[in-house]
């Protein structure tokens, strides 16, 4: 049996250097950043945006966000507005994705933005793909390293699993920090939000200082993230349970839930960001052990609880 993790490189200058080449040569590779583990290719080439389509089964009508290192190398390709700069002063790098208007002369590949005048960027925090950003002059298409509509990787080994051995490079980071993925905001007109994240709507609003709606429906969108199956693990999911039966799985979140062997806890504390970190481990343990239904308790809808319930309400979809 072939080993699958054989693609798994602890990060260094030499694995640095091996990714970079793999990527100019169109490429893809598996990097880490600290929402979720995205699969990464060259923005301008139609090779590589082919090949992360094909990879993943994705739908095409599901655009990519771009990463860039930094805001002047986005210059060239989105229009960059003042919202979007008061926003990237406080908030980046971090777990934020913005919809821009795309430019004229932009060399963004068109698959990447499903022919759309728009594109989302984000501008990754982890060491690892900042290091990769910073030595290349091309941004990076990354959409989450798994299969389309599936749960999305938070350590290196979930992506072998996903994957083999069709992705040659998989630069471990870690487990992901956050472990869901970003917030996006369109700043296309008045600002909304796309998809709730870590950094919630509150917070958005207070720095720019006008209330921002929520995007609550289910469609095609200028985001990825946005489709009604999203983030499932292929197990039928029953929402806001109290109580479940005893040959399935039981998601739970709190103290009051004592420890079993089909029961999961998010988090004992009732840590709404450390069930967030939790939650895609958990989905993919379940799925591993072969339950077949999974239950789970309400989970507060405040904070980043607003992130969990959107993830939960998709997977279930």
């Amino acid at each position: 049996m072939k080993n699958i993790y054989a693609n798994i490189f602890t990060f260094s200058k030499k694995t640095l250097n091996k990714t970079i080449s793999f990527l100019k040569k169109g490429n893809v590779v598996a990097l880490p950043t600290e929402t979720v583990y995205g699969l990464a290719g060259n923005a301008h080439s139609t090779k590589s945006i082919k090949m992360i389509y094909k990879l993943k089964r994705r739908p095409k009508t599901n655009p990519l966000i771009v990463h860039f290192f930094k805001y002047n190398d986005a210059e060239k390709d989105v229009v960059l507005n003042n919202s979007f700069f008061k926003l990237y002063k406080r908030l980046c790098p971090g777990p934020i994705t913005f919809v821009l208007k795309k430019r004229l002369t932009s060399k963004i590949h068109r698959s990447v933005t499903v022919n759309m005048n728009t594109v989302a960027i984000r501008f990754p925090k982890h060491k690892v793909v900042r290091s990769v950003l910073k030595k290349i002059n091309f941004p990076l298409a990354m959409p989450s390293a798994n299969l389309s509509s599936g749960v999305s990787p938070v350590k290196a080994e979930n992506v072998a699993d996903e994957f083999k051995k069709n992705v040659k490079v998989i630069i471990d980071g870690g487990k992901s920090k956050i472990g869901i993925e970003s917030t996006v905001v369109d700043l296309t007109n008045k600002p909304k939000i796309l998809r709730p994240g870590i950094i919630s709507p509150e917070k958005i609003e207070k720095i720019l200082g006008m209330n921002i709606d929520l995007e609550k429906k289910f469609l095609r969108s200028k985001s990825p993230g946005m489709l009604k199956k999203h983030y499932s693990p292929g197990i039928p999911i029953f929402l806001n349970q109290k109580i479940f039966e005893t040959n399935h799985a039981f998601i739970t979140f709190g103290k009051k839930y004592k420890d079993n062997y089909n029961r999961f806890n998010l988090s004992k504390n009732s840590n709404l960001r450390e069930a967030a970190a939790n939650l895609y481990e958990v989905l993919r343990k379940i799925k591993r052990l072969k339950f077949k239904k999974i239950y789970i308790v309400t989970i507060p809808n405040k904070g980043i609880g607003i992130a969990i319930n959107d993830r939960l309400k998709r997977a279930a979809s």
